[in-house]
C-alpha cells in the first residue's frame, strides 16, 4: 500500500495499491479498500488510475466523474 500524495490536499484518497491488473484504493474514513480491475472499471480507466496515483493528483475527481460504481464486489 502507497499513501497518496494529494499535492493539492483536496482529495478523499488516502492510500492505494498498484496491481498488473487493477488499482485498489483506499478513501479517508472508510474501512473498506475498493479495487477497480480491468474486467470492471475497463483498461483505459484503471490505467489512467495508475498515472493519476502516481502523480498524487485528480485520482479522486477521476473516479467521482468516471468510475464511481465500477468497482469489483
Amino acid at each position: 500500500m502507497q499513501k497518496y500524495k494529494d499535492i493539492d490536499h483536496d482529495s478523499n484518497v488516502e492510500s492505494y495499491e498498484i496491481n498488473d491488473t487493477s488499482i485498489t484504493v483506499w478513501f479517508k474514513g472508510t474501512a473498506k479498500p475498493y479495487t477497480y480491475s480491468y474486467d470492471i472499471a475497463g483498461v483505459s480507466h484503471v490505467e489512467k488510475m495508475k498515472q493519476l496515483a502516481i502523480a498524487g493528483d485528480g485520482l479522486n475527481s477521476y473516479i467521482m466523474l468516471n468510475v464511481k460504481y465500477k468497482y469489483d464486489r
